[in-house]
């Protein structure tokens, strides 16, 4: 294969995973080299120019660093583009699943940019469903009261998402069709604000974040990982309304992500 028809492939594909995405994955940033693939006229001559090939490999893994490093500044000023705005506005556009025919409202999300903290719930409610919010209902009350308990807000230093944007009919689960359809926007979303630290609440939240297993009994309050930023899972504020006997737990959770978080940003 010419290394032009490599090119076409390599960008057509980079093309629909920033459509699919919202933006420029990682892996996308730094373009290969494209070579011509070796025939077998050439291939007699090939052992001839091996050591002429190993310099120029290395001079390419230096040219390679380079572009690295220049990606990676770049990445720290910009996010190729696309705004929050964008990004949900084209959530709001979106017909991807089932929920789509059943939703009045599409819910992507609120909060500020470059939050310390990004809360993330598994789906809108029938309030959220009404007004287009997250967390707006009995549970949302509750959830602005936890997260001003360790001096956290939407209105200051929050952004408030879920895993899917649409309501499930009868507040039920969101089928793993559903948020594989959906989960794109936020990560999307995850790419664009760069929190500093990620609260789940409850435990589709934090399956879906970590792509396991998770018994949110027994890993409550315990962090894990997500590109480099720290995740805790809590029980959700709708579980605390029908069992009060979670808030303690729950109130131990939220206090061991408050010391976490002043580790990492003393002055939010």
């Amino acid at each position: 294969m010419k290394a032009k028809d490599k090119q076409i492939i390599y960008n057509l594909l980079k093309t629909a995973d920033a459509y699919e995405y919202g933006y420029i994955r990682q892996k996308f940033t730094v373009e290969p080299d494209f070579l011509d693939d070796v025939t077998e006229s050439q291939t007699a001559s090939a052992d001839f120019s091996v050591q002429q090939n190993q310099q120029n490999l290395q001079n390419q893994q230096v040219q390679q660093t380079a572009k690295t490093e220049q990606t990676e500044e770049t990445n720290s000023s910009d996010s190729h583009g696309i705004t929050i705005e964008e990004l949900n506005a084209k959530i709001l556009r979106c017909t991807r699943c089932g929920l789509a025919r059943t939703r009045n409202n599409v819910v992507p999300g609120m909060g500020v940019l470059n939050p310390d903290v990004l809360v993330i719930g598994e789906g809108p409610g029938h309030d959220e469903d009404i007004q287009g919010l997250p967390f707006v209902g009995k549970a949302g009350i509750l959830l602005d009261r936890m997260l001003a308990a360790i001096g956290l807000d939407r209105k200051t230093n929050c952004y408030i998402a879920n895993i899917v944007k649409c309501r499930p009919p009868e507040n039920r689960n969101p089928l793993p069709d559903e948020q594989a359809s959906c989960f794109s926007f936020l990560e999307a979303q995850i790419h664009i604000l760069k929190p500093k630290m990620i609260l789940c609440m409850g435990k589709i939240a934090i399956e879906k974040i970590t792509n396991q297993s998770i018994s949110i009994n027994a890993q409550h309050g315990d962090f894990f990982d997500y590109d480099g930023i720290p995740v805790m899972p809590t029980y959700h504020p709708s579980a605390l309304l029908r069992n009060e006997q979670l808030k303690r737990p729950a109130w131990d959770d939220l206090k061991k992500f408050k010391k976490r978080l002043d580790e990492i940003n003393s002055n939010y």
